[in-house]
């Protein structure tokens, strides 16, 4: 699995006051931490930073080369245009990644272009100026029949285009988050070679600070599943890391590890995990079954069915 650490994120108020203080220490020592952890790319979300939106990417582009290099890709993540060109611009041609456009008019005009000229990955959202739709096949609808020729039409191969079908929270959004599973599954089905990604963490947003690693743990097992390619997520969350490895290395060797993997054979194969699955004496399983059926839209969420 392709990580792209998150932690690099203005809506961090640590975040936030060191990129208002230039405080390059700060930034040095995270992305430092990322990428020993294991993440591949560092996304760099600078908020919308409307007037000083050039000044800050090149500033803290700075400041991650000098930690960590030039051969880590950078992610840029930000509405303001003019930012990305002025990243873009002192990143190694194959190094960077757009965050992103969607499949809004106005997006799709300026946002492509920019990507194909500077030879960058482009992130395109599966979003509307309607918004997001609920169903799999609407958020489908909108890459291959808007993202998808856009890209065609400005020379930016396909293979660098990664399709996020958009990752919404269970708190609230609940009947969106297994269709972006699905949405998921759909797209690798489609034969053509463009990439996923998804935004992990978003899946948990609201909900209380405990219960959200194993929402995003066990979510990512699914996505992984459904032939998710990479993921914006957090590289210090080393039990998530643990859950991947469980996947890829097909490791059975506790009970845990048997359902992880029971639970993505199943969802890859349109299945679902059943409590026969699932020794309900085990603390530990019973929290990942809770976990699964408020993802897959089965039980209402709320707070207290996962604490108790």
């Amino acid at each position: 699995m392709y990580i792209i650490g998150e932690n690099i994120h203005i809506i961090s108020p640590k975040v936030k006051e060191a990129l208002a203080n230039r405080d390059g220490a700060f930034f040095v020592d995270l992305a430092r931490k990322q990428v020993q952890a294991g993440a591949q790319a560092l996304d760099l979300n600078i908020g919308p930073q409307k007037k000083a939106g050039p000044e800050v990417m090149n500033w803290l582009v700075d400041v991650i080369h000098e930690a960590v290099g030039t051969n880590v890709t950078l992610s840029l993540d930000t509405t303001n245009l003019e930012a990305i060109k002025a990243g873009l611009k002192k990143i190694p041609r194959g190094k960077a990644i757009i965050n992103s456009t969607s499949a809004e008019a106005e997006r799709l005009e300026s946002v492509p272009p920019v990507a194909a000229e500077y030879g960058a990955r482009l992130i395109g959202l599966t979003m509307a100026k309607e918004g997001i739709p609920v169903s799999a096949e609407a958020r489908v609808s909108l890459a291959l029949e808007k993202l998808v020729p856009r890209c065609e039409e400005v020379g930016l191969p396909l293979e660098h285009l990664i399709i996020d079908p958009l990752v919404l929270t269970v708190k609230g959004c609940q009947e969106y988050v297994p269709q972006c599973v699905e949405a998921v599954r759909i797209l690798k089905q489609s034969g053509l070679p463009i990439l996923t990604n998804a935004g992990l963490s978003n899946v948990s947003n609201q909900v209380p600070a405990e219960l959200r690693p194993l929402i995003n743990r066990t979510y990512m097992v699914m996505l992984m599943a459904v032939g998710l390619d990479m993921a914006i997520a957090d590289p210090l969350d080393h039990k998530l890391l643990e859950f991947i490895r469980i996947v890829e290395e097909r490791d059975e060797s506790t009970p845990v590890n048997k359902l992880v993997l029971t639970l993505h054979d199943r969802t890859a194969a349109g299945e679902e995990v059943t409590p026969d699955d699932v020794d309900m004496k085990d603390p530990e399983q019973v929290a990942i079954w809770k976990t699964i059926q408020i993802l897959m839209n089965k039980v209402i969420y709320a707070d207290g069915y996962l604490n108790v």
